[in-house]
């Protein structure tokens, strides 16, 4: 028997329409507004990990791997596994680095652009 862990290199949260419509905890959707270099608390379904040793992008999900362009530059700076009803979460604090305003390419993979 395995353990299921999913390796993410970006964060990927949901519009925060999804919270107001009480359909997602805040922490699962992108704060609005999103400013650059405040730290804000996630939390994804399932036990993932991500990069701790630099930037990466934030996207937005609409859910079955549809993602938006990266819509941020932030950097992990914690992520924790634990069991919220029974079911495994990962939660932690990212820092926003950058917001961007266009729909460039900001990433090359795990280089930033």
């Amino acid at each position: 028997m395995g353990i299921k862990v999913e390796y993410n290199p970006d964060l990927a949260l949901r519009n925060i329409s999804e919270f107001k419509a009480g359909r997602r905890k805040k922490e699962e959707c992108i704060p609005e507004p999103l400013k650059k270099g405040l730290v804000y608390n996630f939390l994804k379904k399932e036990q993932r990990l991500y990069w701790l040793y630099g930037e990466i992008p934030l996207l937005e999900t609409k859910g079955s791997q549809r993602m938006s362009f990266p819509i941020a530059s932030i950097v992990i700076l914690e992520a924790t596994h634990v069991l919220i009803n029974k079911e495994v979460w990962t939660k932690g604090k990212y820092k926003v680095i950058e917001v961007f305003k266009d729909k460039q390419a900001h990433f090359n993979g795990f280089a930033k652009i």
